[in-house]
């Protein structure tokens, strides 16, 4: 699984940051930025619920 963070559609509300730090940071500018590489097994549970919870729904999982 891989995230993607739709830069047009982010609002920097962090959200995703805090349910899944492992797979997301905030940029200089104060979006939201993704791993570019598979999410690790471990945190893929995570990473879904910060796709879930996105209130700008920002973020898609391929």
């Amino acid at each position: 699984m891989k995230v993607v963070v739709d830069e047009d559609r982010c609002a920097g509300h962090g959200m995703c940051l805090t349910l899944c730090p492992e797979v997301f940071e905030m940029s200089d500018d104060g979006w939201a930025v993704a791993d570019p590489g598979d999410v690790p097994a471990e945190v893929e549970d995570a990473a879904r619920e910060a796709i879930e919870n996105c209130p700008e729904r920002a973020i898609s999982g391929i």
